[in-house]
């Protein structure tokens, strides 16, 4: 079976295919022109455009959209989707999103998702709270499916390095849309503070200094350098990381905190549970139904500091050890293979 998958690169999708290889061919990704290879690097999929299905038809059987369709309007969505219909073909659709982290506001990807949701023959997504929404919005069921691991298999029987202290990271990336990490920092900086042996690393990247830059955050690192200097953080700026700069910055990690204000799921959550990381999650989103963390309160709304204290404090005195065992994620991977497998076969 020939399966037109976007992205078809992201780690995400690759992991649905049992080790080894099975049924299903996925397109690879044709990349437009002017693309750069560079590390974090996104172009809009060429494949969602309604002519590349009319002119690609007879190189697939399936359609499946996970996310990377942020470029597109709702009108060339509908038109996407009537060239699937003209021509055949069966569109699958894993809701990853509900809200688009990118997005400060939510009515073009809730006009995106009100495109897609409605048409695809099939709807995937990965917690139960997230097929609830996605009932109460548009009338339809969604098969539950978990993620599956993010780490390749040598990184999850890696050992965790022993240290003599108590690491928790933040990491601010770019500061997308969702992101709110310097009210998280201060707290996490006091708190901290009171405990023996405990640190607080802070990671984000230089973009966000640069005024040229879509991603400039005024201030941030202004505040952050100067924490750095009172000796209440250790900052660190530097580019992307690659994978495995990324999982050895995790795994050396006691804590990961993600301090989004919205969301939906987490594929950093899943990389942490692969090698052993702690993670605090907001409360808003799923995150909490994907693996086993920890929570504390924040949303739109803002910060419940209180929990965020409580949260932090728990991981420092229980320091609980939520590892995915190698065995049940290669089970997991197979069982995903095979249900996509059927669900690909019954669309045909």
């Amino acid at each position: 079976m020939r399966v037109a998958s976007v992205p078809a690169g992201h780690v995400y999708v690759r992991h649905l295919a049992p080790p080894g290889g099975d049924r299903v061919v996925r397109l690879v990704d044709p990349r437009p022109g002017g693309a750069s290879g560079r590390v974090g690097q996104w172009w809009p999929p060429v494949m969602l455009e309604a002519d590349w299905v009319d002119e690609h038809a007879d190189t697939f059987d399936v359609f499946h959209l996970h996310f990377g369709f942020d470029a597109q309007t709702p009108q060339a969505l509908h038109d996407f989707v009537e060239a699937l219909r003209r021509n055949g073909k069966p569109l699958v659709q894993t809701v990853h999103d509900l809200v688009n982290p990118h997005h400060r506001d939510e009515g073009e990807h809730r006009a995106q998702l009100d495109v897609l949701v409605p048409a695809a023959d099939r709807l995937v997504t990965l917690t139960p709270g997230a097929a609830r929404e996605i009932a109460e919005r548009w009338g339809r069921t969604a098969l539950i499916l978990p993620h599956p691991h993010v780490v390749g298999q040598a990184g999850l029987v890696r050992p965790r390095p022993v240290r003599d202290t108590f690491t928790v990271g933040l990491h601010a990336k770019s500061i997308r849309a969702n992101m709110d990490p310097l009210p998280v920092a201060r707290v996490l900086a006091d708190a901290l503070a009171e405990l023996p042996d405990a640190v607080l690393r802070v990671d984000c990247h230089p973009e966000i200094d640069d005024p040229a830059s879509h991603h400039h955050a005024p201030g941030v690192l202004d505040e952050l350098r100067e924490m750095d200097r009172n000796k209440r953080l250790r900052l660190y700026v530097h580019d992307y990381f690659d994978d495995d700069a990324l999982y050895d910055y995790l795994i050396n990690l006691d804590v990961s905190v993600l301090p989004y204000r919205f969301g939906t799921h987490s594929g950093w959550l899943e990389a942490c549970h692969d090698l052993g990381t702690t993670v605090l999650a907001p409360t808003c989103g799923f995150y909490a139904e994907q693996r086993p963390c920890l929570s504390y309160g924040h949303d739109r709304d803002g910060l419940d500091e209180a929990s965020l204290r409580d949260a932090v404090r728990t991981a420092y005195e229980e320091r609980p050890l939520w590892r995915a065992d190698p065995a049940d994620r290669r089970a997991e991977r197979l069982m995903l293979a095979r249900e996509h497998e059927t669900l690909y076969a019954d669309l045909l």
